[in-house]
């Protein structure tokens, strides 16, 4: 299978976790790749340029939890910091404010104006931190070459310097950091407001947030570039650029590639830390347990894995609210199946899987979202997988409820399939594949974590402060401290979100942790 091919569906994650329409990425990466070409790049270049700008907004997820708390909305934070200009004082004002407080009350307004003038710097380091680990991590788990690892890594630094994560400046930038953040820009303004608006976002930071050499080349060329990317299918153009030889994937590989956008869409909210990787893994042992066709199976855990990545579209205010939903909030909720669906479908690979993904909440006697399909309407493999999502739902904490025990959940999937809600047969499949009495074996811990750092890492995965774990752990604040400070040393990160994606990559969070 082609890496890209996969990418160009499973980039639209990245897209709408951004805020941005669905296809952005892919524009990027055809104008990346063209401006790369013009500008006579080597072909290493060229690859990390493409690959970057597909990737450029894959760890937005990472900080989502926690601008929610301070901004609310993630996207709408998101989309007025992708429309101003920080070496432009007047942007705050003239772009940030007003596209970050439209429509919110006066009190509200004010509010968000005060955070961000008092918090705004740290915020904006801290998210950066947080989106360039997890997406750097998220190129090495699709083992990606280093030079697209660092390019994704480095997106977000800045021309003149000083910028997160690492405050590199000028020529020390990578060549592939460079001409995606030009790129991302430029479709940015392009769709809001044409090319002539695109080449004055383009020049109006050459020099200062991108490269003046590269923002010339671009702004000569705009029209061209541009013309081409729009007239043209962008997922072809970009298939069709892509440097020789492609990176391509084993068959075997593909839950591994699912299995990474699964847990950037859970990295989302904690309250949702490894629920994809535990529905696929229910999924699939039920399949097995029905004696489905190993191909069906195969497809049932990669399914699993990907139900989900539609959850990126819905505001994180909205998956955390602990109080009623309202009727436009519950609309929200129900669409991201729908948005789960069409991000599969821009695969070749992943678009026979796209029906099954979008009816994982769809039930038996119509009741379900989001087309309200019914018995007839629902193959096995969909109410196997449905069952397995509704189990491993209960069974986590939610901001609404505690995590049911498994007892719990056992009586009430056993209760749907009496009333006709799910399918009998796949509920007892899937109570059976959560093996409710099975020993879990001691395993070896990655990264010379110990248990103790185990039980630590769930609780910042969870996004609890220093004073917090010492409180549910009953030990000192500094212990706190010196438990988070050797974790992240031992795996290497920095920030919340990228100590929460190992913990999922290395299925560290168990039943203690929801």
């Amino acid at each position: 299978m082609r890496l890209a091919g996969l990418l160009a569906g499973l980039s639209r994650l990245a897209d709408l976790g951004f805020g941005l329409q669905a296809g952005e990425a892919l524009r990027s990466c055809a104008l990346a790749t063209g401006l790369a070409r013009s500008l006579d790049l080597p072909d290493d270049d060229v690859r990390a340029a493409f690959y970057t700008a597909l990737l450029h907004h894959v760890g937005c997820t990472g900080y989502a939890h926690e601008t929610a708390r301070l901004f609310g909305d993630e996207l709408v934070l998101n989309a007025a910091a992708g429309r101003s200009h920080p070496a432009d004082p007047r942007d705050v004002f003239r772009s940030f404010l007003p596209t970050l407080t439209q429509g919110r009350p006066p009190l509200e307004r004010a509010r968000l104006a005060l955070a961000t003038f008092t918090r705004g710097g740290r915020f904006a380091t801290a998210y950066t931190v947080a989106a360039c680990e997890v997406g750097r991590d998220a190129a090495r788990r699709l083992r990606l070459p280093e030079e697209v690892q660092r390019g994704v890594y480095h997106v977000y630094e800045e021309w003149r310097g000083g910028g997160d994560p690492a405050g590199l400046a000028g020529d020390d930038l990578p060549l592939g950091s460079r001409v995606a953040r030009l790129t991302g820009i430029a479709v940015l303004f392009d769709t809001i407001g044409g090319v002539g608006m695109a080449v004055d976002a383009v020049r109006r930071r050459g020099g200062d947030m991108l490269d003046p050499w590269m923002a010339g080349r671009f702004v000569d060329r705009a029209e061209a570039l541009l013309g081409e990317v729009n007239a043209t299918d962008p997922r072809a153009l970009a298939l069709a650029a892509e440097p020789r030889p492609v990176v391509t994937v084993a068959e075997d590989r593909l839950v591994e590639v699912a299995a990474t956008f699964a847990d950037l869409a859970d990295l989302k909210s904690p309250f949702t830390h490894g629920h994809s990787s535990g529905v696929a893994a229910l999924a699939r042992g039920a399949g097995e347990r029905l004696r489905l066709p190993p191909a069906t199976v195969a497809d049932l855990e990669v399914a699993g894995l990907l139900h989900d990545v539609g959850r990126v579209a819905v505001a994180d205010v909205v998956w955390e609210k602990a109080g009623p939903l309202s009727a436009h909030e519950w609309e929200q909720v129900r669409l991201h199946a729908y948005h789960s669906e069409r991000i599969l479908a821009g695969s070749e690979r992943l678009a026979p899987l796209a029906p099954m993904v979008g009816m994982h909440h769809e039930r038996l006697d119509g009741g379900g979202y989001h087309r309200g399909c019914g018995r007839a309407d629902l193959p096995v493999p969909a109410r196997v997988l449905a069952a397995a999502d509704a189990y491993q739902a209960m069974t986590q904490r939610r901001p609404h409820r505690p995590a049911l025990a498994p007892e719990q959940a056992e009586w009430r999937l056993l209760a749907d399939a009496r009333t006709g809600v799910l399918d009998a047969d796949a509920v007892g499949a899937v109570l059976a594949a959560a093996g409710h009495a099975a020993v879990v074996p001691r395993r070896e811990l990655p990264a010379g974590l110990s248990a103790r750092e185990v039980e630590v890492l769930g609780l910042v995965a969870e996004g609890c402060s220093n004073a917090q774990i010492a409180e549910r752990l009953v030990i000192s604040r500094r212990t706190a401290e010196h438990h988070v400070q050797h974790i992240y040393t031992k795996i290497g990160v920095s920030s919340r979100a990228a100590a929460a994606l190992f913990a999922m990559e290395h299925h560290l969070l168990g039943p203690r942790d929801r």
